[in-house]
Order: C-alpha cells, then sequence, then structure tokens
C-alpha cells in the first residue's frame, strides 16, 4: 500500500469531450441545429459534475468512487465470498458454525475498528510501533476531512474492510472444534494487539514502512499475521477427533468453488483498491492479480494430476487462493510476466506445503491457513523484492531498486512479522483457554458445532 503519484483524470475526461466541443460528432450537431440548442452549456455541465474532476478543496471524484467500489468488494470477500468458501470446505455439522463466525467477526471487528482500531493502526502521533488514540471513535473523520484527495470516511471504511477479512481468515485454522466463545474473544484481542500493531508499522507510519518495506496490499500485515496465526491457532488447539486416519471431506465442493469465485472478483477491490486512485497503478494491479490466480490454480492442478493422478476442484480453488494471496504485496510493483512466474511458483510452493503439513507433519490446520496464506504472503513479499524491480526485460517491475538490499528488507519485514504474530497469538490463545477454554468437548465435537454451539443445523431436510 505505498501509493505512487497518479495521472489527474479531469484531464483525460477534458480530451474526451473533444469530439462534442469541436463539432465532430455528426448526431450531436443534428440533434443541436434541430432543437436551437448549443453543446456549450451541456458540456460545461458535464465537467462540473464529472468524477474525475478535482474539487476546489482538493477531492477527486474518480478516486473517490473507485476506493468506495473497492470498499465493496473486499467486504464482499468476507460475507458472502470466505464464508461460502471454507463452509464448503467443512463437514455438514459444521457448516453454520463457520458461517457464524465469519458473520460474527465482520460485526464485532467493525465496531473496534470504529472505537479505537483505526486511532491504532493510522494515527501518526504514535512512536513508529503503534498509532496513537487521537482518531478514537473517528474523531475528526468528518465529511470534510481527506486522506489524500479521497475522504478519510472512505479511506477509515476501506482499511475496516482489511482488519475485518484477517482474522476471519484465521477461522480455517481451528475449523470444526473451537469454542464460539473463544473465537470471539481471542479475535478481538488479536485484532487490537496483533493486526492494528503491524498495519501501523507497514502503512500508518511505523518503522517497517521508513525502512522501506514493499507490501502494496497485505502481503505481512494480512498474509504472513493470519498464517502465523492459523498455525499457531492449530499447535495450540490439537488435531481434530480422527485426524489425521479419518478423512475429513469438504461436504460441499459446490458452496466452496461459488465462495472462490466470490474471492476472486472481490480481490480486484483488495489490491486494485490499494492504489488508492483510479490509474495505471490499481490497473496493473487487477491485471497482475488476475494473472497470478490463473497461474496458481493451473499449476496446482497439474501438481495433483501428476501427484494423485487426478486433479480435483478442491485442488484448482486452492491454487487459486494461494495464487491471489502470493501476488497482494507485489500487485502494485510487478509486470505480467513477474506476476506469471510468482503465481506459478505459488501453486508450486504452497501445494509442497499443503502436503508436507498435513502429510509428514500431522499438524491439523483444517483448511490450509498456513500452508496457503502464510507460505504465500512469505513467498510473495520476498519475491517482490526481485519483480519489483525494473532491470529485468520482460519480467520488470515498476521500481528502480537494488534487489538485494530489497530482498533484505523484505526478509527483516516477514521475520519480524513472525515472530511477534507467533508470540503474541500464543500468548492470546492461552488467555482465552483460561478465561472461557477454547476447544469444545469430545462430546460437543462429535456432534457438530452447529448444534453444540448455536442449536441450529445449517442443513435441515
Amino acid at each position: 500500500m505505498q501509493k505512487k503519484p497518479y495521472v489527474n483524470m479531469g484531464n483525460t475526461l477534458g480530451e474526451s469531450m473533444k469530439p462534442f466541443l469541436s463539432g465532430r460528432n455528426s448526431a450531436s450537431q443534428k440533434l443541436a441545429s434541430a432543437s436551437g440548442l448549443r453543446l456549450w452549456p451541456v458540456t460545461l455541465c458535464l465537467l462540473c459534475v464529472a468524477p474525475g474532476v478535482v474539487a476546489d478543496d482538493g477531492l477527486n471524484g474518480a478516486n473517490t468512487a473507485w476506493i468506495l467500489t473497492s470498499t465493496a468488494l473486499v467486504l464482499f470477500m468476507t460475507i458472502p465470498g470466505l464464508s461460502l468458501f471454507y463452509g464448503g470446505l467443512v463437514r455438514g455439522k459444521n457448516v453454520l458454525s463457520v458461517l457464524m463466525q465469519c458473520f460474527a467477526i465482520t460485526c464485532l471487528m467493525s465496531i473496534l475498528w470504529l472505537t479505537v482500531g483505526y486511532s491504532l493502526a493510522f494515527d501518526d502521533q504514535g512512536y513508529g510501533y503503534i498509532g496513537g488514540l487521537n482518531k478514537v471513535l473517528f474523531a475528526g473523520v468528518t465529511e470534510g476531512a481527506l486522506a489524500g484527495d479521497i475522504p478519510e470516511t472512505a479511506f477509515a471504511l476501506f482499511q475496516m474492510t482489511f482488519a475485518i477479512i484477517t482474522p476471519a481468515l484465521i477461522v480455517g485454522a481451528f475449523a470444526e472444534r473451537m469454542r464460539f466463545s473463544a473465537v470471539i474473544l481471542f479475535s478481538s484481542l488479536w485484532l487490537l494487539l496483533v493486526y492494528a500493531p503491524v498495519c501501523h508499522w507497514v502503512w500508518g507510519g511505523g518503522w517497517l514502512g521508513d525502512l522501506g518495506l514493499m507490501d502494496f496490499a497485505g502481503g505481512t500485515v494480512v498474509h504472513v499475521t493470519a498464517g502465523t496465526a492459523a498455525i499457531v491457532a492449530a499447535l495450540v488447539l490439537g488435531n481434530r477427533r480422527g485426524f489425521p486416519e479419518q478423512a475429513m471431506m469438504p461436504h460441499n465442493m459446490g458452496l466452496t468453488i461459488a465462495g472462490a469465485g466470490m474471492l476472486w472478483v472481490g480481490w480486484f477491490g483488495f489490491n486494485g483498491g490499494s492504489a488508492l486512485a483510479a490509474n495505471g497503478d490499481a490497473a496493473m494491479a487487477m491485471l497482475v492479480t488476475h494473472t497470478s490466480a490463473a497461474a496458481g490454480a493451473f499449476t496446482w492442478m497439474i501438481c495433483e494430476w501428476i501427484r494423485f493422478d487426478k486433479p480435483s476442484a478442491l485442488g484448482a480453488v486452492t491454487g487459486m487462493v494461494a495464487g491471489l494471496g502470493t501476488i497482494t504485496p507485489a500487485s502494485g510493483f510487478v509486470g505480467p510476466a513477474g506476476a506469471l512466474v510468482i503465481g506459478v511458483s505459488a501453486g508450486l510452493v504452497c501445494f509442497l506445503a499443503t502436503n508436507y503439513l498435513k502429510r509428514t507433519l500431522r499438524i491439523d490446520d483444517s483448511l490450509d491457513v498456513f500452508p496457503v496464506h502464510g507460505v504465500g504472503g512469505i513467498l510473495g513479499t520476498l519475491l517482490t523484492a526481485v519483480f519489483a524491480s525494473n532491470a529485468l526485460g520482460i519480467f520488470s517491475g515498476q521500481e528502480d531498486i537494488n534487489i538485494a538490499s530489497q530482498l533484505g528488507v523484505q526478509a527483516l519485514g516477514v521475520l519480524v512479522t513472525i515472530v511477534y504474530t507467533g508470540i503474541v497469538s500464543l500468548v492470546l490463545l492461552k488467555l482465552t483457554d483460561r478465561l472461557v477454554g477454547n476447544r469444545v468437548t469430545s462430546e460437543e465435537e462429535q456432534e457438530g458445532l452447529d448444534i453444540s454451539q448455536h442449536n441450529e443445523r445449517g442443513f435441515d431436510f
């Protein structure tokens, strides 16, 4: 989310109106002559209300419209996208519990972001490690306040959707065995003590941003933090009953594929919106995002085809998510050819990591949050230092950087994020276990969390 200058879209709009102003549009000429009206008043009105025009107060309508659209897209990623993606992957007796966890996290993280989270992340009156408290309850975030050339209300809301989806990603690690009360308590504390500080380090004027860490849309802030917390949670809670001897197949791949499609579309707002402008950076971010997702999905599918003789729909959508997560930190810096390499790398590396974690280490990260998001975020953050360089020919990115020195900064950012997130997540899980108990009983797990936690069923035929 390191932003670059953008082109004033008002100039582009003015160019698009030249056919009307010069009289070269014959249909318009006939209409004008028939009605006795002149086109210049209409043109003037259009120019005054057109979203590309920068207002006297510095507000850019085109950029504002794009961020509002991106905000809706990123929220769409959590509900319904991630909810359905995760919901289809669990067993039928737990589908409602996963949907409920994602929905409740959306509500509570929104409230926490409003009250104190945004201030801790983006109040630059802090100390480089955590923001101050000057923006508690969105103090000063008024209708006329600007963040750059967009309303600060739009910026704060856009960032809220990131704060929602990051703890929601962790749900996949402890699915089917964690108490609802523990999920809510852990997610709340985690947002304030892990996500907000790391967000401040990278995007809020903190020390990693000052060092020059390149993280366009959340390689460290979102994926490394969520992935690290996920593997810690999986280890602390232990495996599900019967894992790995008992097969625990997804109960509804139709839901999962539908959710995956929503994630793919929503990710255009996630990465493209992080340009904070309707410009070439946003367009390139969307292009490389799509390229990496497609390459990741197809690579994972080929790996399965070779390893298990048949490609699966589950593998294809998991590879897609791996490609999306891995391109996230690089999306505003790299070009299409670099994105293709990143996507292929994501599909291969995350496939190997997933199989190693489950088959060799036998760790029950239920929905593969760490090997997909954690490993993907690490890989993407490091590869950003390579493919962002403008010295690689067809594989060049947009930045004039020294690859070796930038790689050192990226590696430091990854290492610090993993260590900090891992330690704090472990402490929080121990705390929630003492306060409310993390894991459901063996009988409740056997019955299913839909009934034991919510007294409802996801499906009742």
